[in-house]
């Protein structure tokens, strides 16, 4: 069983503070399963976009799973943002959480699939 978006969110983004970086809800989802991006911003005008790992991937019936949306390396923020304003068109429930962080850490760990970044 997954844990409920809404934990989830308040759970992450206490770890990025604990790591001392920033992050913000920037769009509110639905609270029980709205599916989670995560933009990092490397606040040099380049990001990462993580988003949910698609069905069926190793591990993500249980938990949550991340792969690299778009390119792994200097993603500019405009094309995050329109990949994110596209994706808000088919899923009204998304959330998307930004973290600030000059390093590009992600605070994600294991749940990060390594293959994708």
């Amino acid at each position: 069983m997954r844990l409920r978006a809404e934990f989830w969110v308040k759970a992450y983004i206490r770890r990025c503070a604990t790591a001392g970086a920033s992050a913000v809800v920037v769009r509110h989802g639905d609270d029980d399963a709205g599916a989670i991006y995560i933009k990092i911003n490397r606040l040099d005008g380049t990001c990462l976009l993580l988003g949910p790992a698609p069905a069926g991937f190793s591990g993500a019936e249980s938990g949550r799973r991340w792969v690299v949306c778009l390119s792994p390396t200097d993603l500019g923020e405009a094309d995050a943002d329109a990949f994110l304003a596209r994706e808000a068109k088919f899923d009204s429930d998304l959330w998307l959480v930004e973290v600030e962080d000059r390093q590009g850490r992600h605070f994600l760990g294991d749940e990060l699939d390594s293959a994708s970044v």
